[in-house]
Order: structure tokens, then sequence, then C-alpha cells
């Protein structure tokens, strides 16, 4: 199956870093997610309740990175990934999970991963 469900560009605003300063403060991080999806069903019934929720998906993903406050981003990454797939039933997922900022020289840095199969 090639079906994905894209969520592109999430602002999350939680604490994220190593240094101390970085525990004491919010920062944004950016999320981009695709998730594997047989979407044949949803397009053939027009059913919200076939598809899926990409609301509850970034609610999730929010409440996530905001109880986690991770130090790095690849543990962030690995705990986010772990927890949709786990309550979303989504068998494949790549992950893009970015810090603006962090580098003046850079946009942003960030990490992405791929779990599971399609």
């Amino acid at each position: 199956m090639a079906d994905s469900v894209l969520i592109e560009g999430l602002v999350v605003e939680t604490v994220v870093g190593v240094y101390d300063w970085e525990r004491k403060v919010d920062q944004q991080l950016l999320v981009d997610l695709e998730m594997a999806w047989d979407n044949r069903i949803p397009g053939a019934s027009d059913d919200v309740h076939d598809a899926l929720d990409y609301s509850a998906v970034t609610e999730r993903v929010v409440s996530c990175l905001q109880a986690l406050r991770p130090q790095l981003l690849e543990h962030g990454a690995e705990r986010l990934a772990a927890e949709l797939q786990e309550v979303f039933g989504i068998a494949w997922l790549r992950l893009t999970l970015r810090k603006p900022g962090a580098v003046p020289a850079a946009q942003a840095v960030g990490v992405r991963i791929e779990r599971g199969a399609r």
C-alpha cells in the first residue's frame, strides 16, 4: 500500500534541549509526519470515521512532546513515533522533527526517522 496521510509544518511549543537555559524556556519544534494509511475505504465511503483522524493525531503529537520535554530530538522522535504507532495503529511512518534557530547559520536542525513497514 502506498497511501499516506500527511501532517506538515506542525508547530509545537515545548521545553527541548540539553543546556540549562534551554530547560527553562519553551522553544519551537516543527513536525512533519507521513503515515501509511489505506485511504481507499474513506475514499469510497466519504465517512470521517473511516479515515485517520489527523486532528487527533495532531493533538497527540503536541501533548506527547509537551509532556516529554526531550533533551535530544532523537529521543523525542523515537518516543513520539512509538506512541503514534501504538495509539493509532499506524503500520509505518516517517517523522521529521526540526528545531529552528538551534544553529545560527542554519534555518533549522533536525532528525528524520522511519518506523514500521509499509
